[in-house]
């Protein structure tokens, strides 16, 4: 996972987080799945959207099941 920059994450746009505040970057797959390791720290609310995102973007997320599996 690329550490991101004080610099690139101010230049990412508002949808590239999942969190409040600008927090769980989720800017692309590794990312994506460090959020979804992170989201015990996080609301209810905003693991719902971790866990939304982190699927649309083709990372496997535990406790998810594939129809016809």
């Amino acid at each position: 996972m690329a550490r991101l920059t004080a610099a690139q994450r101010k230049k990412l746009p508002k949808k590239s987080f999942a969190g409040p505040g600008r927090s769980f970057p989720m800017n692309d797959k590794a990312h994506a799945r460090k959020a979804v390791q992170m989201e015990k720290f996080a609301s209810p609310a905003t693991k719902k959207k971790i866990n939304a995102r982190a699927k649309a973007m083709g990372v496997k997320v535990a406790g998810s099941k594939k129809k016809g599996k």
